[in-house]
């Protein structure tokens, strides 16, 4: 994977902390931990999106589209 080299400004507190799971070896440097929790808030975000879309549909049209789409291809589903 392609890396790009960014600068940063952190809370020495937060800093700390970081420096203090890097040390107890949770991460091999700060560079995978930041890494790692930029990528969870980032997919953090997305689920929030999604969900957020997912609100906006309307359970009964949507059940009715399911429906009429099962109705359309039932008669051509294999007997077991």
């Amino acid at each position: 994977m392609s890396c790009s080299k960014i600068a940063i400004t952190i809370d020495r507190e937060l800093l700390g902390e970081l420096d203090g799971l890097v040390a107890a070896a949770v991460y091999p440097s700060r560079s995978a931990a930041i890494q790692d929790a930029v990528r969870d808030r980032l997919t953090r975000v997305a689920r929030t999106r999604l969900a957020a879309e997912c609100a906006k549909l309307d359970p009964a049209f949507e059940q009715r589209l399911a429906d009429e789409g099962l109705a359309a291809e039932a008669g051509e589903w294999p007997e077991y």
